[in-house]
């Protein structure tokens, strides 16, 4: 029989505000096998672990419980507590009487406490069945995949190249740089965009440790932490990269013209073009969906100009596989798509345009060179509309969330508007103002006393074009009073959303979305740039709307984590894992196909299912999938789910 333990957490008031604490270690100290039972008002600190330490080494336990929140928050620290005193770490469980109790029972305090009892007396049932185990260790390929080469991608590779890892920088665009190349200025100190990033890019390009593959996608993953095997697809540029000098003469030539994408339409591109004034790197793409050459015409202008004979319109899509330890996804943001929100005018009225277009009308390297004009017919305006929150909360129609940076980017183009436009007027429609960074409410302020652009708290309803004006109707929410603004251009902050093609990139990588489709992590407070799949990383936008602040942050932390991870010899894993009784197991495959982790196969020459312990997460597919009862979990087993489950119906 083993000696067991029982440690009880107050949590502050957490549970002991409504679980009884000081009955329930009495009560649970009756049991036959539990030699020591206490309770302590914050058994994760280091007092609370010494209880637990001391009481291993006095009382000789063979497996310890403790009762406190969710084993999310604090096994580990537990288990290395336990693991000091050369206890097994995998005899000790967690019994969770927070969530699963105290918070959910709070005006119940005595079925609270008689429930808790009846949680540490199941988890109890699952201790005395443990067995001792051993973590699983395998070896670690040092090399990291970053996909996106936005500002948080290129952070974290930097970050990781210098650190002493080879880094495979992968972007699907033809140049890195992502949104913040498209900016003209950055809040809160009106900063040149392109002096922030074109140094950063210069240096990834140089980097002796990064593999820089733009124009590329994530074809396909396989593996897992430690050991990712990742197939990449370079997508046929149609341009030789090694001769290609970006002397810009096959631009020149080119007699296709089409809006601008870059440049949010507002200027027009060819069917070979740079993606971006300043992008890296600096050679040309051709669209093969516009290109006259591939859409069945003689018209080969740009391959009889170039002097280094550098198009290839032979050329096909290529592909190259290597072994990565790591994978960060940096998938970046798009903007919510306008096209659909029909009351503001988007696509119908010219001069109704949307934040990033604003942005590189502000740009010295964009269509107006830095002046700020009207679309439809290049005039000064000289009434501008800002509208807040355009599909961004409002969870009755489009996005319920904060896009978070609107209400600075908003703040910052009527600022610039105002010094540009002296004469001008700025209006700004807003639900709330939310300034939640460094110097950034001081940058509000500074701009409503300098620049006096009307604040106007309140939604648009309505946006139409009434001749050469633009009819802007709304609501004052503070007096109750109907507004009507006529206006020269329209300025739409709208809904940062994620990156299209991310969803299916998630599924690829096993690495969970939120409803939204953003990126989900394991733990918002505890694992903030862990994905739920061991081994992939998050950074930047594609979690969730951050200014270019926060996704630097989170991507150095990102960085930080995996250095930490490829810095031991092996990779440590848990051993809860999956395992298969050989004398039952009928080969069936049916759990092979259950696995969602491709953690199973079978052994065509013994017939029987095999576990890649490296591979499994045990999440028990295979035990609910098996006609055969061959599968079991690593200490928790069908006999001690049952023993568990009896203590509550019997």
């Amino acid at each position: 029989m083993k000696k067991l333990g029982v440690f009880i957490c107050h949590c502050g008031v957490n549970i002991a505000g409504t679980v009884d604490v000081k009955k329930v270690a009495q009560d649970v100290g009756t049991e036959k096998d539990v030699v020591h039972s206490v309770d302590y008002i914050y058994m994760c600190s280091d007092p609370g672990q010494q209880l637990i330490t001391d009481a291993i080494q006095e009382r000789g336990l063979d497996g310890v419980v403790v009762a406190c929140c969710s084993p999310n928050m604090h096994e580990t620290t537990f288990r290395k507590a336990v693991q000091s005193k050369g206890l097994n770490p995998y005899q000790c469980e967690i019994a969770n009487i927070r969530e699963q109790c105290s918070w959910v029972h709070q005006k119940e305090k005595d079925k609270a406490t008689e429930k808790a009892k009846e949680i540490i007396a199941s988890v109890l049932q699952k201790v005395r069945e443990n067995k001792d185990l051993e973590a699983i260790r395998v070896p670690i390929h040092k090399k990291v995949l970053v996909v996106g080469g936005g500002i948080s991608g290129m952070t974290a590779a930097l970050d990781l190249a210098d650190g002493g890892y080879p880094v495979i920088l992968v972007d699907r665009l033809p140049s890195i740089g992502g949104h913040v190349l498209q900016l003209a200025k950055t809040f809160p100190y009106l900063e040149e965009a392109a002096c922030i990033l074109g140094p950063r890019m210069t240096e990834i390009e140089r980097h002796p440790r990064i593999q820089l593959e733009t124009y590329a996608e994530v074809e396909e993953t396989q593996g897992y932490v430690g050991n990712f095997d990742v197939r990449i697809r370079r997508k046929p540029r149609h341009v030789d990269m090694e001769k290609c000098t970006g002397c810009d003469k096959c631009v020149e030539v080119c007699p296709v013209e089409l809006p601008s994408t870059f440049d949010r339409g507002l200027s027009r591109r060819k069917a070979v073009y740079f993606w971006g004034g300043n992008g890296i790197p600096q050679k040309p793409v051709i669209d093969p969906e516009t290109c006259q050459h591939f859409q069945g015409h003689s018209c080969q202008a740009c391959a009889d100009i170039c002097p280094e004979k550098a198009i290839r319109f032979e050329q096909e899509a290529s592909f190259f596989e290597d072994q990565v330890g790591a994978i960060v996804m940096a998938t970046g943001y798009d903007l919510f798509p306008l096209e659909e929100i029909g009351e503001y005018g988007y696509g119908q009225i010219p001069d109704v345009i949307d934040g990033l277009a604003f942005e590189r009308m502000l740009s010295l390297t964009g269509p107006t060179g830095g002046e700020i004009r009207r679309p439809s017919d290049g005039k000064v305006p000289q009434e501008v509309v800002f509208v807040q929150c355009v599909a961004s909360r409002d969870p009755d129609r489009y996005m319920p969330y904060c896009s978070r940076v609107c209400c600075m980017q908003t703040a910052k183009h009527a600022k610039i508007y105002k010094q540009k436009v002296s004469t001008g007027k700025a209006f700004v429609f807003y639900m709330d103002i939310r300034t939640d960074s460094k110097n950034y409410e001081e940058f509000l302020q500074e701009t409503i006393e300098e620049e006096n652009p009307i604040y106007l708290r309140g939604r648009v309803a309505r946006v139409f074009q009434d001749g050469e004006k633009i009819r802007v109707w709304g609501t004052d929410t503070l007096t109750g009073r109907k507004i009507e603004l006529a206006a020269d251009m329209v300025v739409l902050a709208t809904a940062m959303v994620p990156s299209s093609g991310v969803g299916d990139l998630a599924i690829a990588l096993r690495a969970t979305t939120d409803k939204h489709g953003f990126l989900s992590e394991a733990h918002i407070k505890l694992y903030p740039v862990e994905s739920s799949t061991r081994g992939i990383y998050l950074a930047g936008c594609g979690q969730g709307p951050k200014d270019i602040t926060d996704s630097v942050g989170q991507a150095g932390a990102t960085a930080s984590k995996i250095q930490a991870l490829l810095s031991a010899e092996k990779l440590i894993q848990d051993p809860l894992v999956a395992f298969v009784d050989e004398n039952i197991c009928s080969s069936c495959g049916i759990c092979v196909e259950a696995c969602p982790y491709e953690a199973r196969e079978i052994d065509s020459y013994q017939r029987i299912a095999r576990v890649h312990e490296a591979l499994c997460q045990g999440c028990g597919a295979c035990v609910a999938s098996c006609p055969n009862s061959a599968c079991e979990l690593k200490n928790t087993t069908s006999v001690q789910i049952g023993k568990m489950i009896g203590t509550f119906t019997g």
